[in-house]
């Protein structure tokens, strides 16, 4: 299916992430002015502790997994782009870089003490599935954090719609392999709001659910303990 319809087939996202992984580390600088570093140790700080067993879900090139290691996180990253992985790799060999999905996780039951995703819950083809299985791999009582784009409301909408809509699909264009990034704003207005959202990771069994909005509400941070 078409990137612009922001409905692509799991098959479609692994290649178009394929494609995208030699300009995405790129992309983040320059649709979020170097803010998402900050949005990536802001969401590690709220859910990892020292020596916890830490699962980066959709890790994507790993900046995320990163973040949680400097927090003190014993880190899996986990995606399925190849070569995404191929890249976080080259970060970081003190972190476990495992090559698998978010809808059928290959770890047993419990076994992580905190869970992050940045920016990826959104692509799975079942978000409830998807949240279900985050709750399989925590510990009773295990934090997950999931950060993502969201529609802001109020002064700043305007000015999303120009950027996400036409700004950055344009410049994605303009690098190898970028024009995946017309996928973008697609995929973000068909992705539940934050209310919804966190009635979501309540409905998959998490508990203590809260969010906050950054950047004007451009971004969520979903926190929530396994119950």
């Amino acid at each position: 299916m078409s990137v612009e319809t922001g409905t692509l087939a799991p098959e479609g996202v692994r290649s178009m992430f394929d494609r995208i992984a030699p300009v995405y580390d790129a992309m983040n600088l320059v649709m979020t002015a170097g803010l998402d570093r900050r949005w990536r140790r802001l969401t590690a700080a709220a859910v990892v502790r020292p020596d916890d067993r830490v699962l980066d879900a959709c890790c994507g090139t790993g900046d995320l997994a990163l973040a949680a290691d400097r927090a003190g996180g014993r880190v899996t990253g986990l995606d399925f782009s190849p070569r995404m992985l191929e890249r976080a790799r080259r970060k970081s060999a003190a972190i476990e870089w495992v090559e698998g999905d978010l809808l059928a996780l290959p770890f047993p039951d419990g076994s992580f003490e905190a869970a992050t995703v940045g920016f990826g819950v959104r692509n799975v083809a079942d978000l409830e599935h998807a949240l279900a299985e985050l709750r399989r791999v925590l510990v009773p009582g295990g934090r997950l954090g999931v950060l993502e784009i969201t529609m802001p409301r109020g002064p700043l909408a305007p000015f999303y719609r120009l950027w996400f809509d036409r700004v950055v699909p344009r410049v994605g264009k303009t690098l190898k392999g970028g024009s995946a990034y017309t996928y973008l704003p697609a995929s973000v207005r068909r992705f539940p709001g934050p209310d919804d959202l966190a009635g979501l990771l309540r409905k998959a069994g998490f508990g203590e659910v809260s969010y906050r909005l950054l950047a004007g509400g451009i971004v969520a941070l979903h926190i929530g303990r396994a119950a």
